[in-house]
């Protein structure tokens, strides 16, 4: 045990568990919140988190379980065998003399409480248990680190994570719950929208999520002028600074996914706006009668060309996809807006953003050019993105599991067993 003090911290995300000890900097386990089964035959044995990270496992065509669903943990089976690995495995701890600090979802139905302290306190057997949901351990954390800039103590932290997206204010290390506002799209819809766009136009990629999550994170950005983008996207493959080919394994050669020339995927970043519209108007009569041959490509490549701004533009503008519900700049108004007057300029001032979907480049800057324009002009916006987002809840659990109080906070096995699940989860409620 490395951390200075007994407690386990679990963020379990519903892409990625991040697992360690209260009191650390950083996680010890980041690790795949799922299992995974090769395609072949019942012989294979499933692989379960850390296990779909080795060098030499081939993701390709794997069968996925994942214990969270849409945000909530609907498999405790799954889940289960996942903690098993990472507590017994990677942790090395013994649950029976240690506390555990779990980040959960925001408003968990009580059912779903229910079956997360039985996996805690009957199966894995921890000594005590204490629930915090991600934005306060976010403001925790940025309130330590950024003294200054949180005075008031009063942040609006915007978690873009993999299952949903919430605009969540808080005041003091709370959550204010009537405050919230939440958008049904994340990190796996991003990554299902870009299945759809590859296996439509190129290879069926439909099976390969974990490879198709890969190339998401490495080559999709956020467009600021989606129009001339979209121009710009349309030149022919040598005029076109968006074109980039992504490898997928072969299974001999390489067994990973990698992107063929990132130099190639990074030319858009060397575009000011004043180059990109010379260059459409240069190219765009040059290019109109153009025989557009397609470059030649291998049976195991595929070409990104505008997917790589359309995909993560779902999060700002979801209606012109056809998915009815505000974007994010109208999700953090109504979040603001939620809240007491005296709180609203305060809260514009100090917008955290966390989760991995905002490591998108350019992610900070279109936000702040859709914000603008809804908030009053006598309001300032600030919007701090974390250090690092996806790491944000659990480095805030940390140091609140090494808080001198902490325990007071936690609900003891002995409890549990006298009163139940649900009213010892009233400990929790604020």
């Amino acid at each position: 045990m490395t951390g200075g003090s007994g407690v386990v911290v679990i963020d379990n995300g519903g892409g990625l568990l991040k697992a360690g000890f209260g009191g650390d900097k950083d996680p010890i386990a980041i690790v795949p919140n799922c299992m995974a089964k090769p395609p072949g035959g019942n012989t294979k044995k499933w692989l379960v988190a850390d296990q779909l990270q080795a060098d030499d496992v081939d993701v390709t065509g794997m069968t996925l379980k994942r214990p969270i669903d849409r945000g909530y943990l609907i498999n405790t089976e799954v889940q289960r065998e996942v903690w098993e690995r990472v507590v017994r495995n990677l942790l090395q701890v013994d649950p029976s003399n240690s506390s555990l600090l779990l980040v959960e979802p925001m408003f968990n139905p009580p059912a779903l409480q229910h079956a997360a302290d039985e996996l805690v306190f009957e199966e894995f057997g921890f000594n005590s248990l204490c629930v915090a949901d991600a934005p306060s351990l976010v403001h925790l954390y940025e309130a330590s680190h950024q003294p200054m800039h949180f005075r008031a103590q009063c942040s609006l932290v915007v978690d873009c994570g993999f299952s949903f997206t919430h605009a969540s204010p808080v005041l003091q290390n709370f959550t204010l719950n009537y405050g919230v506002r939440r958008m049904d799209l994340g990190g796996k819809a991003l990554t299902n929208y870009l299945k759809e766009l590859v296996s439509y136009r190129s290879l069926n990629v439909m099976d390969e999520t974990l490879l198709i999550d890969d190339a998401k994170e490495k080559l999709c950005f956020v467009s600021l002028d989606i129009p001339s983008d979209l121009r710009l996207a349309r030149l022919s493959f040598k005029d076109n600074p968006f074109r980039c080919s992504y490898i997928l394994p072969d299974g001999i050669t390489y067994k990973k996914g990698f992107v063929k020339d990132m130099d190639e995927a990074l030319r858009y970043c060397s575009l000011s706006l004043d180059q990109e519209s010379d260059r459409k108007d240069h190219s765009v009569e040059t290019n109109k009668f153009e025989d557009r041959k397609k470059p030649e490509l291998s049976q195991n490549e595929f070409v990104l060309t505008n997917e790589r701004f359309l995909v993560p533009e779902m999060l700002f503008h979801p209606i012109d996809l056809g998915i009815n519900q505000a974007g994010l700049a109208e999700c953090i108004v109504r979040a603001v807006q939620a809240c007491h007057p005296y709180l609203q300029p305060v809260l514009f001032e100090s917008i955290i953003l966390t989760g991995g979907s905002t490591l998108f480049p350019r992610f900070t800057e279109r936000l702040e050019m859709e914000l603008r324009p809804l908030v009053p002009d006598d309001y300032q916006v600030k919007i701090i993105r974390q250090e690092n987002p996806i790491l944000g809840a659990w480095r805030g659990g940390s140091i609140l599991a090494s808080s001198p109080d902490f325990e007071s906070m936690c609900v003891t096995k002995s409890e549990y067993e006298e009163m139940g699940s649900a009213r010892c989860r009233r400990r929790f409620f604020h």
